[in-house]
């Protein structure tokens, strides 16, 4: 019985930590929940970098309430925090507060923390349960496990193409292959990560904005734009003050137009490169010092080929539409150089959902 209430509050604490989903970064998304006689006595959620974590959020809420502490149990979506950052150990606030017992969902994958969040509980007594909901806590954090195991963003790949596998006709007409269902949930999408990046043919031919429009939000993701020949010009939406956005382009682009993006507050990273291609590596490394942890790619297909080609990604969306375009229109991928079925990038299902008469396959490696 302990354990179905422990799954039960549990999953309070997730769906509290699904809240705060993507606003958090570079720090997880985590949720709290405190139980004393069964009933739940203060919640919290970690709302922003910088701010209190959600175990202070919830000791907050029940002592605002008026409960005491003494003899409760915790529920975590990842591990207290031992160390000082921009704010407290956790693990000490659970141990001024007397609480008996702690039931965390997974460990943090941070060196500073793993395991020695729980190591501190127990050595003050503390009853300490790992595990519960494991693995829908990773699942709400896969993006901060990439980030920090892998020192590089979590790379989400999103396609929208008709039935057919094209993206455009072949006048390059793509306005809109999808439903206005699908695209609000690409809002969701771009909600929930970092940064967006386009490549230069994408924006030149959309002019795209490339920001969270649909649904509430209180920030805008990065824009992540690579022009290796400065093409793009300067008036066009990628550069407005909506958004930050990072540029990349070559090293030896146009010394005066540089200067006149980074009047108007765009960033310039200047990359070398690789047989006239940025090296991906590159990118991500730059992304990595920038506190990127989740990267949506929304395009064009040259870029999406490229990370496909070089087998860096974490996830992919695709978008299907009940439309057929013919074998003149412009296919989703490019060339992979796959000659025969047994070397094709295979994928796992993980998720179908539908938007309309729109279907969303959610795929990973």
């Amino acid at each position: 019985m302990e354990r179905v209430n422990d799954e039960i509050f549990m999953k309070e604490a997730l769906r509290l930590a699904e809240l705060r989903k993507g606003l958090t970064h570079p720090n997880p998304t985590v949720g709290a929940v405190i139980v004393k006689d069964g009933k739940i006595i203060g919640k919290g959620f970690h709302k922003k970098a910088g701010m209190p974590h959600a175990e202070r959020e919830a000791i907050n809420d029940a002592i605002k309430k008026g409960f005491n502490l003494e003899g409760s149990t915790m529920y975590v979506t990842l591990e207290p925090c031992c160390h000082y950052g921009r704010t407290p150990p956790c693990t000490e606030a659970i141990i001024d507060r007397r609480i008996k017992r702690v039931v965390i969902a997974t460990v943090d994958p941070n060196p500073q923390v793993s395991g020695k969040g729980v190591e501190i509980l127990k050595k003050h007594g503390i009853e300490t349960v790992v595990g519960v909901l494991q693995d829908e806590a990773r699942k709400l954090n896969e993006d901060f496990f990439v980030y920090i195991k892998e020192k590089r963003p979590f790379i989400h790949l999103k396609i929208a193409q008709s039935l057919d596998g094209k993206i455009a006709t072949g006048t390059g007409s793509s306005k809109w292959i999808t439903s206005e269902e699908s695209r609000r949930y690409v809002h969701k999408l771009r909600r929930e990560s970092t940064a967006i990046m386009v490549g230069t043919n994408t924006v030149l031919k959309d002019n795209p904005n490339l920001t969270v429009r649909y649904t509430e939000t209180e920030r805008q993701p990065l824009r992540v734009v690579l022009d290796k020949d400065l093409k793009i010009p300067e008036d066009y939406n990628v550069f407005n003050n909506e958004a930050k956005t990072v540029l990349f382009t070559s090293d030896i682009a146009d010394r005066n137009k540089i200067k006149r993006l980074e009047d108007k507050g765009v960033q310039i990273v200047r990359l070398p490169l690789k047989n006239r291609r940025f090296d991906l590596n590159d990118i991500l490394k730059n992304l990595y010092s920038l506190d990127v942890v989740h990267l949506f790619i929304e395009g064009g297909r040259d870029l999406i080929t490229q990370f496909l080609k070089e087998k860096l990604f974490d996830r992919i969306s695709v978008f299907i539409a009940p439309k057929i375009i013919g074998e003149d229109g412009i296919s989703s991928f490019g060339k992979l150089g796959i000659d025969t079925v047994d070397k094709s990038i295979n994928l796992h299902l993980e998720d179908i959902k539908r938007f309309g008469d729109d279907i969303l396959l959610q795929l990973r490696p």
